[in-house]
């Protein structure tokens, strides 16, 4: 600088101060920045940098099982492979747009290839570079080993990057069929969808954890930290009251009654009395939640609770229970039943036969429905619908099932007029499900007691503990006790000689119950159809100690349509079946409860003088046909002998005609199996009495 010329020197002492001092503007600008990313934004940086770094998954738990009451599995999860792809891992260090496009239109047309799908659909799907894109979801084992050797780099020159398979839950029933409508199904999505997967989805798919991770710069998961405890990723288990027997031996009767008889179809319900368990939940047509799309929607339905129909005679038991224990009737007094032809209010009612004097289980054997609409204006139309309305009716019973249907006791708003409580007597004018009517006779069964219905026994969660249980709850005490033990024995009545439901009968045992055929109105002519009917039949066995209850609902059968003949049979071999599977065998000492009183309960004085001998009657009806009586009093009535017919020979034929060619013959067929007739008792020419019973086996064709 000393040799420098001195104006020369000072110009370079200039420049060089100028540029220390844009220097140092640039590194107070630097450290000014720094101390701004660092330690002012150094949170919201942070928080960025554990974002790209880290994964958030959402672990979906794996959905509780459903169990029967034995422990039985009815619905179980299970694993099965999916195939995903990322495709920001598929294209790494691909960077021309045209070589990326050509990547992808070949992975699509190799996946497509062994995946059996089309290649233009996952092209779209992977053009939108996501991390996570479905390929398809639940695939085969060797679509999973087809997957496998198509990302590995030793068995492809050119392997597709980015493939992941991984396990994901999917619902199986172990049954098939048993129970579809009860338990429903789960969609694709893991969301329960109808039926019990439905109604207790909450508890069925547990709590959603979320898990964090580290990645590696592919976004793959390397490293994942969370609270998984074994309650939070797996939903609780269902334990039902359903036994998996009985509801085999329910669905199998059930669905070989509907085809027999070409219904539309048909419910029964299987309670215990006692507790109020449900035992078993039979609709028909059913179908399996395995191929729920393969389904028709009217086969989903559970008809045992979303199906209302009007009962018909059944209901009679409810208003001579009523009238029972409001003390307006007397189980030993008789009625005048105008010999089958009545009129109220202009209206007339008719029996199927001619009834004179009748006591009341008389009326209740053969069904008389001007004996029972004259108890039920004598009750009043307060007293009817009060009694109608403590048995549980007009009101969900409350089981957990979607859908489940009240019923209609009266229309809304308006009380009703005397030829409504005379219509209402005999089951007409109002509507109920299958469930309702089973816990309505069950209140009869354990001596007057209204119970709720059980479905689910308990709830238990992913540790074994339990959650909740299900238990025994009286909703309301409906009549007394000695009036129930009263009507009881007025419906074994039903089931004996001369009452309309001899066909429910059970060698051994005594049974207690009441048919109903309901005409149903023509959606057409908005009139009752001579042809649309509906049966049913509920009752209990053993009468004197219940252990069953079993409802049984036949939608338009086609072939016939008396409950006697066509519900009766199927009550009778599901409870036989039952009673053995559960080791219930007679009991002689208790097959006469007439025939033992208890003292001091003025019930049992009225029971040994109630029922007089009735005379035969034929079972295909509603009713029987009796000479006049000649005393108010009723006396014994015996009718007379039933004269031999001919068996005729229905071997080889369809359902159909055989049940046709029995019926026309006087007799009533005993339906065993479906298909075609291959044996029949007695056999084909044989003499037989006019209205007893044919057993026809059936079997499918070859």
């Amino acid at each position: 600088m000393r040799n420098l010329d001195r104006s020369r020197a000072r110009w370079i002492r200039l420049r060089m101060g100028v540029l220390l001092g844009v220097m140092g503007l640039a590194l107070g600008g630097l450290v000014a920045g720094a101390y701004r990313v660092q330690v002012e934004d150094g949170p919201l940086w942070k928080d960025m940098a554990e974002k790209q770094r880290q994964r958030r998954l959402h672990i979906e738990p794996k959905r509780g099982t459903i169990y029967d009451r034995n422990g039985t599995a009815l619905a179980v999860s299970v694993d099965v492979p999916s195939l995903s792809i990322d495709i920001h891992e598929m294209l790494r260090g691909i960077e021309a747009p045209d070589v990326q496009e050509a990547t992808l239109r070949d992975a699509a047309a190799r996946l497509a290839t062994g995946l059996n799908l089309k290649a233009d659909e996952l092209y779209a799907k992977f053009s939108v570079k996501k991390h996570f894109v479905w390929i398809k979801r639940r695939i085969t084992v060797d679509e999973a080993a087809f997957a496998r050797d198509l990302g590995d780099a030793k068995k492809q020159a050119h392997p597709v990057k980015g493939l992941n398979i991984e396990g994901e839950g999917h619902r199986y029933y172990p049954g098939r069929d048993l129970a579809g409508p009860v338990l429903g199904f789960v969609a694709p999505d893991g969301q329960g969808k109808d039926g019990l997967e439905l109604s207790m989805d909450e508890e069925l798919r547990g709590r959603v954890e979320e898990v964090s991770g580290l990645r590696d710069r592919t976004g793959r998961l390397i490293f994942s930290n969370g609270n998984t405890q074994g309650d939070a990723l797996t939903g609780r288990d269902i334990h039902l009251t359903i036994d998996e027997g009985i509801q085999h031996v329910a669905e199998r009767e059930l669905g070989a009654a509907q085809r027999t008889y070409e219904a539309k179809g048909g419910a029964l319900v299987v309670v215990d009395p006692n507790t109020g368990e449900i035992l078993a939940l039979a609709s028909s047509p059913g179908y399996n939640p395995n191929d729920y799309g393969e389904s028709e929607v009217d086969a989903r339905r559970d008809r045992a609770v979303t199906d209302r129909f009007e009962p018909g005679s059944v209901m009679k038991v409810f208003t001579f229970a009523g009238a029972l224990a409001a003390g307006t009737l007397k189980p030993t007094e008789s009625i005048f039943c105008e010999h089958g032809s009545y009129t109220i209010a202009g209206a007339l009612i008719r029996d199927t036969h001619l009834n004179d004097w009748l006591t009341p289980t008389q009326i209740l054997a053969r069904s008389s429905n001007i004996g029972a609409l004259k108890i039920g204006l004598n009750l009043g139309e307060a007293g009817l619908y009060s009694a109608f309305r403590r048995f549980g009716f007009g009101e969900p019973t409350g089981l957990p099932l979607p859908g489940e249907a009240s019923g209609v006791l009266r229309p809304r708003g308006r009380a009703w007029f005397e030829v409504d409580t005379a219509y209402a007597s005999f089951g007409q004018g109002v509507s109920t499900t299958t469930v309702q009517l089973a816990m309505a006779m069950a209140a009869i069964a354990n001596g007057g007691r209204l119970l709720e219905p059980v479905l689910v026994r308990k709830v238990m969660d992913a540790r074994g503990e339990l959650v909740r249980e299900g238990v025994t709850h009286v909703r309301r005490e409906v009549i007394p006790p000695g009036t129930a033990r009263m009507v009881t024995e007025m419906l074994t009545a039903v089931t004996e000689d001369g009452g309309t439901a001899l066909e429910a009968s059970i060698p051994g045992f005594r049974v207690a119950g009441k048919t109903g055929t309901a005409q149903k109105a023509d959606t057409k002519t908005g009139k009752m159809s001579n042809e649309l009917y509906t049966s049913s039949f509920v009752g209990f066995v053993p009468a004197e100690r219940p252990r069953l209850v079993i409802a049984v609902m036949l939608d338009e059968p086609v072939i016939g349509h008396a409950a006697g003949s066509i519900a009766g049979p199927v009550f009778r071999r599901t409870a036989e079946a039952t009673l053995r599977y559960l080791g219930v065998t007679p009991n002689a000492a208790t097959a006469k409860l007439s025939n033992v009183t208890r003292e001091g309960d003025p019930a049992d004085s009225f029971i040994a003088s109630m029922k007089p001998p009735l005379p035969n009657a034929p079972p295909e009806g509603e009713g029987a046909a009796t000479a006049e009586a000649p005393a108010p009093a009723a006396p014994p009535m015996i009718g007379p002998p039933q004269e031999p017919v001919r068996v005729p020979d229905t071997n080889g034929l369809p359902a159909r005609d055989a049940v046709k060619s029995i019926l026309a013959a006087g007799l009533v067929p005993q339906i065993e199996g479906y298909g075609r007739l291959v044996r029949q008792s007695p056999a084909a020419g044989s003499s037989a009495a006019k209205g007893s019973a044919v057993r026809l086996v059936f079997e499918p064709s070859s």
